[in-house]
């Protein structure tokens, strides 16, 4: 069982270094606006990372194997972040200005959290696949809807849109549906999905409001915590 799941990590490794270059690519050479590949990049990894966990089996100590993935690529973002590594393709991809530092606060924490969570939570309980996927997912999908229709400014944050807003309501509800569906389907949770949806909507409104709060960067932080303390409480 040892050999298949270091092939289980080096599957996992494989596709989210692919998905991440290929984004550098497009960014890189301007073929996709900078904020639109990070974007794209925060939902897909995160999306790619937690499906790649049913390639192992179920005995706990593989969480840690597993978290070896986030922890290589958050690595990555701080040795680019601090200059250790020249990496134009990378700094283009993740950071709304092209400075390399911006890598060292949104996308690091991203990393760090993805983490913790495998650590934490792994195939145990859906309470860190949801708080993921609000990260990933519905982070993601407010940054690219809110950017692309114009809608009303959120009263307490004029750089939230009601637009946003809802696109990382959606984004979160359904990215959370379709990984705890396939969990489900593939046997590795003992649940109805009927029985999810209310939890899963509560936690994804309950993230939506955290992350229009005025705090720049961390709501990389605040979105998952407030999301595994819901989330403990209702499943």
């Amino acid at each position: 069982m040892i050999g298949s799941n270091l092939l289980a990590l080096t599957i996992t490794f494989a596709v989210a270094i692919a998905w991440l270059r290929i984004m550098d690519f497009f960014a890189h050479r301007g073929m996709i606006s900078s904020s639109l590949s990070r974007k794209i990049i925060h939902a897909g990894t995160g999306l790619i990372f937690v499906l790649c966990w049913l390639l192992f089996d179920g005995d706990a100590i593989n969480r840690y194997l597993a978290a070896i993935v986030p922890f290589g690529i958050t690595a990555q973002f701080f040795l680019i972040g601090i200059g250790k590594i020249d990496d134009p393709a990378s700094v283009a991809a993740m950071s709304r200005s092209g400075d390399r530092k911006e890598i060292l606060r949104g996308p690091l924490i991203y990393g760090i959290v993805f983490v913790i969570a495998t650590l934490v939570f792994w195939k145990e309980s859906p309470v860190g696949i949801v708080a993921l996927m609000l990260l990933c997912g519905g982070d993601g999908f407010a940054d690219i809807i809110g950017k692309r229709i114009a809608s009303p400014k959120i009263p307490w944050n004029p750089e939230k849109s009601l637009a946003g807003s809802l696109g990382m309501l959606a984004g979160s509800f359904i990215f959370s549906l379709i990984v705890l569906w396939v969990y489900i389907t593939v046997g590795a949770f003992n649940y109805s999905l009927t029985s999810l949806l209310l939890p899963i909507l509560l936690i994804s409104l309950a993230g939506t409001i955290i992350e229009t709060l005025p705090i720049k960067d961390y709501d990389n932080l605040t979105v998952p915590l407030a999301a595994v303390i819901l989330g403990i409480l209702l499943f």
